[in-house]
């Protein structure tokens, strides 16, 4: 979404997507702005998310100097102080409460020297052996997530515009034609390559009405049937088909990164009359900007000192800042730029922020979460409608690859970037 100021990126969100009150409420539970708060004694979890078991902080303690903590949690996952009634920094440990008024001590190790962090499925970069000439993916195991559903779901998810009988513009239907081009070229650098979903089912077993009682939970009297079925709705894809990946990323596929691919689109105001808009552009998100009253919620305090225990940002970032930059050559979009309080910069790229989406926060890897092009400019719409092609074609006085064959080769060329210049060098 784009700099319109003084409207924030989720204001325009909510009104794009024709969130109701009730789904607002859900999503502002999920991403609120980094503030401070007081924050009650009582232990209570978000919308579908189990209470967590905290006893993995065992394996933390002497894994983080308390420089290194401190520049992690105020710089990455919570300035401005957003954690200080959860985390409170001594000399010697962080005092971490966990459950209600339970509090946990995580002594700091007594140097800064690079310490491993709690147990991790994933390896850094520099953990993978010498690649072979021309294969510097090799042994790598990638998860590719595309965005959304699409499908019969495309309309629900609200992802979708058509104008008269030309070709549907749906984000799910997108993310799966571009996440089949990066598989193919990753694993030609020698990637293990799984996609999350082949397909527009979802992953997760729920459906929207096995969701109402739930929904139904979160609704104060009287309950108006329509808002239910909404919040049901969104129950549905964009919370438990998120938890439904997030339990095969951790659980089954245990890759060394995610891949999770998007689309961007700008707000308009009646649904079925998209407003054609002649801004493009790019940004990459990688976990982090945690708010106060985010981490009110248990598993939400749980999955930030995950994240940040298991030292994702240190290979996030630097990962993210290469490919982002490689898309933007390949595609030549300008950086979006965020002015609400719910992201905060990233690394030295302009085109990477910080922000806390459940996909990122739940995927216990480094993930990287690109959000190109805006579906509904005239030039993105232009080129959907040619579909994927081979070479050039001529779009608007220029000649262009195939908008999905663009975003695949840019994502592909920057991990191969990547992973040439981080991993061991020398004999395989």
């Amino acid at each position: 979404m784009i700099q319109e100021a003084p409207q924030t990126a989720e204001a325009r969100l909510l009104r794009f997507f024709r969130l109701q009150r009730s789904k607002a409420t859900l999503l502002l539970s999920l991403l609120l702005p980094c503030c401070i708060v007081t924050s009650p004694a009582f232990s209570k979890t978000s919308p579908l998310a189990p209470a967590p078991d905290w006893g993995w902080l065992e394996g933390c303690k002497g894994t983080f100097s308390r420089t290194e903590f401190l520049e992690a949690l105020n710089h990455i996952y919570a300035p401005e102080g957003a954690a200080a009634a959860w985390v409170e920094v001594g000399e010697s440990a962080a005092r971490i409460r966990t459950n209600g008024d339970t509090w946990v001590d995580v002594p700091f190790a007594e140097s800064s020297a690079m310490s491993p962090g709690y147990k991790r499925y994933w390896r850094r970069a520099s953990e993978l052996r010498a690649a072979p000439a021309g294969k510097p993916l090799d042994g790598l195991r990638v998860a590719i997530d595309p965005g959304h559903l699409g499908g019969e779901w495309a309309r629900m998810e609200e992802r979708f515009f058509q104008l008269g009988k030309t070709l549907p513009v749906a984000e799910g239907n997108l993310t799966l034609a571009v996440a089949r081009k990066v598989k193919s070229a990753l694993e030609k650098y020698g990637a293990t390559v799984v996609l999350l979903r082949k397909n527009a089912r979802p992953l997760t077993r729920e459906r929207p009405k096995t969701l109402l009682p739930a929904a139904a939970a979160e609704i104060s009297s009287p309950i108006n049937p329509d808002k239910l079925n909404r919040l049901s709705e969104l129950y549905f894809y964009r919370i438990s088909e998120i938890r439904a990946r997030a339990q095969s990323v951790n659980e089954k596929i245990r890759p060394d990164v995610v891949v999770c691919l998007h689309f961007n689109a700008e707000e308009w105001s009646e649904p079925e009359k998209p407003v054609f808009v002649p801004r493009n552009h790019l940004h990459a998100l990688v976990n982090g900007c945690y708010g106060a009253k985010e981490l009110e919620s248990e598993d939400i305090r749980a999955d930030m000192l995950s994240q940040l225990y298991s030292r994702v940002a240190e290979e996030a970032l630097p990962l993210s800042e290469v490919v982002v930059e490689t898309l933007a050559e390949a595609t030549g979009l300008p950086p979006y730029t965020y002015f609400s309080k719910n992201v905060i910069r990233a690394g030295t790229s302009p085109y990477l922020y910080a922000r806390n989406l459940l996909a990122n926060r739940l995927y216990r890897a480094p993930t990287l979460f690109l959000e190109p092009y805006v579906m509904n400019s005239s030039p993105v719409w232009s080129r959907v409608q040619l579909g994927d092609y081979t070479g050039l074609k001529l779009v608007d006085g220029d000649w262009l690859p195939s908008l999905v064959a663009e975003y695949a080769s840019g994502v592909a060329e920057g991990m191969a970037r990547y992973y040439e210049q981080a991993r061991p060098h020398g004999t395989k």
